[in-house]
């Protein structure tokens, strides 16, 4: 009992509008009902893909055309819809206030996604752009390499000029020669 009489005695002098920061907020009930905006957005997508195809015009269309002929040809007391046909231009205008807000809110989804996409082929572009300068830059660094390297045929006519100068070297130089014919030995 006592504690209990501490406890309220405690919570009666803290006041209610101190957050405590250890302990989750309480939900508070909310007027507007919740909803997840991704799955929205999706049901928009597919009303206005189906909204713009031909199939949806060609069932608008037999619908309207067997709402006048029912109205016109069918017994008074069978008619829902008099001649001015109101009813039916308010179901049509209910349609379109219902069906201009979605596909705008379809489309809006669809320059987010390809905003996303070219802010994607934008870094994907700049990196390629990059890889490409690097490779140019490191065949640029081969090439000027290879200017600098000694090539098969260069070290092939090197060796050609050397084995010539030899074979020069090694030939008798003209000079005194002996009778039968013998190079002088030196």
């Amino acid at each position: 009992m006592a504690a209990e009489r501490e406890r309220d005695a405690r919570t009666a002098v803290e006041p209610r509008s101190r957050i405590r920061l250890d302990q989750p907020r309480a939900p508070r009930r909310r007027l507007l009902p919740e909803y997840d905006p991704e799955a929205f957005g999706r049901m928009s997508e597919k009303i206005a893909r189906f909204l713009g195809t031909g199939r949806f015009i060609v069932w608008m269309t037999i619908l309207i055309i067997l709402w006048v002929v029912w109205n016109i040809a069918m017994p008074k007391p069978l008619r829902f819809d008099e001649y001015p046909f109101i009813f039916l231009t308010l179901a049509l205008s209910l349609q379109a206030s219902y069906a201009a807000p979605l596909i705008l809110l379809a489309q809006n989804r669809q320059d987010d996604r390809d905003r996303v996409n070219l802010e994607q082929d934008r870094t994907q572009n700049e990196r390629s752009m990059a890889d490409t300068e690097y490779l140019t830059r490191e065949i640029a660094a081969l090439r000027m390499g290879l200017g600098e390297v000694a090539t098969r045929d260069w070290i092939r006519s090197e060796l050609q000029d050397l084995v010539r100068e030899l074979d020069q070297s090694r030939l008798p130089v003209a000079g005194p020669s002996t009778e039968d014919g013998d190079r002088p030995r030196g």
